[in-house]
């Protein structure tokens, strides 16, 4: 397994701390060993120096030259449709997911509660009725053991 993700100019990332926790942004240009010039256009963040440390780089890259006008970047952006292949990924759904959990109300949450035991009790009753070579797959990847 190849590392793939390097820092590059075109490098689509999601900021991962501070004020714009959560938006995806675009590197256009390298300033040193710890910080990157980021711009997101229409993702939503202004352009400004960020340190690598607040920027976790995703596998979307976007075709753009070195500190592009963001106008430039915005159409560079639609052509690599950044927003939808980002909404693709299995990262960003798992982040939907959380924070959907996470504004849940408590009748909301007790509800999930209950149709989790529900399924589990379902799972639970029918494990004799499989059929035992599925039964013996689904104990080797670790589930219902």
């Amino acid at each position: 397994m190849v590392f793939t993700r390097f820092v590059e100019i075109g490098r689509v990332a999601l900021i991962n701390y501070g004020p714009e926790e959560g938006k995806l942004c675009v590197i256009i240009d390298v300033l040193d060993h710890n910080k990157a010039l980021i711009d997101g256009g229409k993702l939503g963040v202004e352009r400004m120096k960020m340190p690598f440390k607040r920027l976790s780089l995703t596998d979307i890259k976007v075709a753009c030259p070195r500190c592009p006008r963001t106008k430039n970047l915005n159409k560079a952006i639609d052509e690599a449709d950044v927003e939808g292949t980002w909404a693709k990924t299995s990262w960003a759904k798992k982040r939907a997911a959380k924070a959907k959990r996470a504004g849940l109300t408590d009748l909301e949450r007790f509800k999930v509660m209950i149709l989790r035991k529900q399924k589990s009790a379902i799972l639970r009753n029918n494990w004799r009725r499989m059929p035992s070579a599925m039964r013996k797959a689904t104990n080797k990847a670790g589930k219902w053991s």
